[in-house]
């Protein structure tokens, strides 16, 4: 039912519908946000990112095929924007070479509930202590259950590279989490 409302708020934006853009940015936000949160480290940036996820999914409407699921387009789209946000990081930071930190407002839109919503402070910490590459593969594949096949679509690297990287993932998460219980760990183990 949720994918024939999506159907159907695409088939209106599509048509210009603003308001079907809202009620969809509405509807997604949360899920793309918490994302992008563990992807991306400083609050500004998660702006930015977010708001080029948005217009990125407007302009690209005419190209979303209605064959797929669209959560599975819309993290392509997340993924995308993330991986064109580090290469435009990487740049200024060669180029500037970070010649000052300054520090960050506060976001006026930053829900604490959507970051540890389906998660604890613990298990968010650890996942942020990997690698950009090791943090995807596993933010796809526990807070959006895609199976390693997805991953390594979604990414556009190799089946054996998402295996390589959810592997190294995991084991350093239990690095980081000893003290996991065994339930969630069997849950982690599971792939």
């Amino acid at each position: 039912m949720e994918s024939e409302y999506m159907y159907q708020l695409l088939t209106k934006m599509k048509d210009g519908d603003q308001q079907a853009f809202h009620t969809m940015y509405d509807t997604t936000y949360q899920d793309v946000y918490r994302t992008v949160t563990f992807l991306v480290d400083h609050q500004q940036d998660r702006e930015d990112v977010m708001n080029e996820i948005y217009m990125q999914m407007w302009t690209s409407l005419a190209n979303y095929d209605t064959s797929r699921p669209f959560h599975f387009w819309l993290h392509g789209l997340v993924i995308r924007q993330v991986q064109r946000f580090r290469v435009k990081s990487w740049r200024r930071f060669r180029i500037f070479e970070r010649i000052c930190s300054f520090s960050r407002e506060e976001p006026h839109w930053d829900q604490p509930s959507v970051l540890t919503s389906g998660t604890n402070d613990m298990i968010s910490q650890a996942i942020k202590k990997l690698t950009d590459k090791q943090r995807t593969v596993i933010i796809l594949r526990f807070f959006h259950d895609y199976t390693l096949e997805e991953t390594a679509t979604l990414l556009d690297i190799p089946l054996g590279t998402v295996k390589s990287r959810y592997h190294a993932g995991l084991q350093a998460l239990r690095k980081n989490i000893w003290n996991l219980p065994p339930e969630r760990m069997e849950k982690i183990n599971d792939y």
